[in-house]
């Protein structure tokens, strides 16, 4: 007798700017969309009607998840992302947090993803504060006098973060660095889960290619990517690294994302 397949924990991933979802989780979140499970994506820059959020939208339709949240806040270092915004970094903590708690409360992931600490390995500032801003809401999406106005509590099992260890930018880190980027890597024993994502390969990189225009210039990463032999490339996107954070001591047993 068979036993049916177990679909993956649903999963919110979180990140600053769109093409972030897709460079560093688009493998993740093809497999899950693949399976059935519920996949969403919330950018906290550009507003709804750039052409970025027009790229962002392409992207996440690529890996299979529902259409995308924005935020729609200023990108550090792009005024013109959100006209009339603010930066998503001087926005105000509480507002921050309570923005990202309501689409948490209204998707129920099992699993939030975000950056990590660093902010990724070139360590932008919009990254760094997403980082925070999640955590911050994955803990009080569960807790019911925080942003009532949210909507009805709902708690995440677990939040990882994605990131890159220091055994893994034999590839990438010189491509950064002559790019006049950060190299911010982690050890590799604080790893959590290493995911092989060669076969929603297809996906992930139609996924980086429908951000076209940061694939039409030298400096962003996925424009750095488009320019590598296939084999390097796959090399390098082939294999996504998250390390893991506990929400709560009591927590349940762990959604994995390699089950």
């Amino acid at each position: 007798m068979s036993t049916a397949p177990t679909t993956p924990p649903s999963i919110l991933a979180v990140f600053a700017h769109p093409d972030d979802e897709s460079l560093v989780s688009g493998g993740v979140l093809a497999r899950h969309a693949a399976a059935g499970a519920r996949t969403a994506v919330l950018t906290a820059t550009w507003s709804p009607g750039t052409y970025r959020a027009a790229e962002l939208a392409d992207a996440v339709r690529a890996l299979g998840a529902e259409p995308p949240h924005l935020l729609g806040y200023a990108d550090d270092r792009v005024p013109d992302s959100a006209p009339g915004q603010p930066r998503w970094c001087d926005v105000p903590l509480d507002e921050a947090v309570a923005r990202v708690v309501a689409v948490i409360r209204a998707t129920r992931p099992e699993i939030v993803l975000t950056h990590d600490a660093y902010g990724g390995l070139t360590g932008h500032p919009d990254h760094r504060r997403t980082h925070r801003v999640t955590l911050l809401a994955a803990a009080a999406a569960g807790l019911r006098h925080l942003h009532p106005e949210a909507g009805e509590p709902w708690q995440p099992s677990a939040v990882y973060l994605a990131t890159h260890p220091d055994t893994a930018v034999a590839d990438l880190g010189p491509l950064l660095t002559r790019a006049r980027k950060s190299v911010l890597a982690v050890p590799h024993d604080q790893v959590s889960a290493v995911v092989d994502v060669r076969p929603w390969l297809d996906r992930k990189w139609a996924a980086i290619l429908a951000h076209r225009s940061q694939v039409e210039r030298e400096r962003p990463l996925p424009g750095i990517l488009a320019r590598l032999p296939t084999e390097t490339r796959h090399r390098i996107i082939g294999t996504e690294y998250y390390m893991r954070a506990v929400l709560t001591p009591a927590s349940p047993p762990l959604p994995d994302l390699t089950p």
